[in-house]
């Protein structure tokens, strides 16, 4: 657990932070999801070592549809990350989520957050005019 400021906590997302978020969020005034160490978490391997090794091959062999640290895997991340919004938010109905770090401004990713409710995205300075114009994309979408 490594301290952010004086209120705040950063806690490892996993299986068991998504399976007892509705006590996390007792005290905790917002989920930040880092996507990048959810996805290595819930795959069981680290982005350095599969991206330049295995994810290639099994991108080729059809294991994989995309390679999950570009775009978010909203089968299994995202599956843990609806579980838990719903836990936190029947705790706390005005939590605050979001996610941080590269697929914040990837589209598909960003069109995902918003269908599950998030309240914002984060990524670096570089994305912020796609993460903007997919957001509003998503938001106009919903809308019809």
């Amino acid at each position: 657990m490594n301290m952010i400021s004086p209120n705040s906590i950063s806690l490892p997302f996993n299986l068991i932070s998504a399976l007892t978020a509705d006590e996390i969020a007792m005290e905790a005034e917002f989920f930040s999801f880092g996507t990048n160490d959810l996805t290595q978490m819930t795959f069981g391997f680290s982005r350095d070592d599969a991206e330049g090794k295995f994810i290639p091959v099994y991108l080729n062999k059809e294991i994989l549809e995309r390679n999950p640290f570009e775009f978010l895997d909203q089968d299994g991340v995202g599956k843990l990350m609806k579980i838990a919004i719903e836990l936190g938010r029947k705790t706390r109905p005005d939590l605050k989520i979001g996610i941080c770090g590269e697929h914040g401004g990837e589209p598909s990713s960003i069109k995902f957050a918003h269908s599950i409710g998030l309240d914002y995205v984060s990524c670096s300075p570089f994305r912020i005019p796609v993460a903007r114009i997919a957001a509003a994309q998503a938001e106009i979408e919903q809308r019809k």
